[in-house]
């Protein structure tokens, strides 16, 4: 199969029966209803044993028009040297082709299906074109299509049925090939971001050589969570989605209104950061006696505006690890570029911001700070004798002073009320 795909190391199976359902444009197993319009991203690895090497992304863009389905597959390696863009479109209830042009590292092919499918083929290696002029045998499913068919059958414990395949090779006769699937069976996918959730997976077989693919498909909304493909030696091709559309936090981020807040105000905020641990802080049972500890010079202070976004992200974030079940919501992309930075710039921790809008911010720093503490130690005994010999015997007691690194993560809120407003704060931990 002519796809970036994966295998969960299923071994070569049986020569396909004669008598197999095929599955064809307007078979009546084929629901176009489960093909949404929408945009959906997948990562691309290689992987043997339980190393996974990153390879690139897989973008599928489905648009539905004048009924019509249009796909553009577009794949990008990690190193972002080239890019493949493949666009097929079909017939919405059918899926029967109407025209396919792809754009690749090498080749660039346009072709128009008919009862005769024309079209030209150029090799940007020879810098040659060819015309295409094909008089197909039989019916047959556009390649690019493949994933998304399989995802509209009437998928069940025992499912089986062949798909005639077309793909066009410059260096081949054959562009008609079969794919069967072999089986269909219940399997449980763990989404990092979602969690569980019932799925099929479904076992293709190519014929002409006996390769296997797997697809992972969820059983409720046909979604396509994971394929596989065999490359041999161990290794495997594993796609996996990476769920465009999961937006567990329902405010949005304004990254045009945040990053306004912090550069076109006339306000400022000056600071002093430290940690503060003589108020309890114990090491030993012995209290702390120093009273602060001034972020170093150099220590980067962050501010941000707040905003119910990140209120709800702190929230939703903070259920997530109570709950233990799948990983925590990461920041919008955007966030970064409304987040402003400044410096400690002398030894009692102060720093500055300024250009600020009236507003709610939120500032915070890390640093790693000295604490000292005095405790006694025991140096000896005084023994005490008279006349009929020992009678007793004090303790004697040392004091000393030492000290252990710690480290402050600080934070607060604060709220500047009118432009020009000069706010002093002291950001400490306690």
């Amino acid at each position: 199969m002519k796809l970036y795909a994966f295998v969960l190391g299923v071994g070569l199976l049986p020569a396909v029966g004669l008598c197999q359902k095929t599955v064809t444009p307007g078979s009546s197993d084929i629901n176009t209803n489960y093909i949404k319009p929408e945009k959906s991203l997948y990562t691309v690895y290689y992987v043997k044993d339980n190393t996974w090497d990153k390879q690139g992304s897989l973008t599928y863009d489905i648009v539905a028009a004048n009924n019509q389905l249009t796909l553009t597959n577009t794949y990008v390696p990690k190193d972002n040297a080239w890019t493949s863009i493949r666009t097929t479109i079909a017939d919405a209830k059918t899926l029967r082709s109407i025209s396919y042009s792809s754009d690749g590292k090498e080749t660039k092919v346009n072709l128009n299906f008919a009862e005769t499918i024309t079209g030209n083929y150029y090799s940007k290696k020879t810098k040659k074109e060819k015309k295409i002029d094909l008089q197909p045998t039989r019916p047959f499913v556009d390649f690019n299509w493949t994933d998304h068919l399989i995802s509209t059958l009437p998928l069940d414990l025992g499912y089986k049925a062949r798909i005639p395949q077309f793909y066009y090779n410059s260096d081949s006769n054959i562009f008609v090939e079969d794919y069967t699937i072999k089986e269909v069976k219940s399997y449980s996918y763990g989404s990092p971001k979602t969690g569980k959730h019932d799925s099929w997976l479904v076992t293709l077989l190519e014929e002409s050589t006996g390769a296997i693919y797997n697809y992972v498909i969820d059983k409720k909304d046909r979604r396509l969570w994971q394929r596989e493909m065999s490359m041999g030696n161990g290794k495997w091709e594993i796609t996996v989605n990476e769920e465009l559309d999961y937006q567990p936090i329902k405010n949005r981020f304004n990254k045009e209104q945040a990053a306004q807040q912090v550069s076109q105000g006339s306000s400022v905020i000056i600071g002093t950061a430290y940690a503060r641990s003589s108020s309890g802080k114990k090491l030993g049972g012995l209290v702390n006696t120093a009273k602060k500890q001034y972020a170093p010079k150099g220590t980067e202070i962050t501010l941000f505006a707040n905003s119910a976004y990140y209120e709800e992200w702190l929230e939703v974030n903070k259920k997530i690890r109570k709950q233990k079940k799948v990983q925590e919501v990461p920041l919008d992309p955007d966030f970064g570029y409304a987040v402003k930075k400044a410096k400690v710039y002398d030894d009692e921790g102060r720093f500055e911001f300024a250009d600020l809008m009236p507003g709610a911010y939120v500032i915070m720093a890390s640093f790693d700070f000295t604490n000292s503490y005095n405790y006694s130690y025991v140096s000896g005994y005084t023994n005490y004798y008279n006349y009929w010999g020992y009678t007793g015997s004090t303790t004697n007691y040392g004091t000393a002073r030492s000290s252990y690194v710690d480290k402050a993560n600080v934070e607060k809120h604060v709220t500047i009320d009118k432009d020009g407003e000069k706010k002093e704060v002291n950001l400490k931990e306690m």
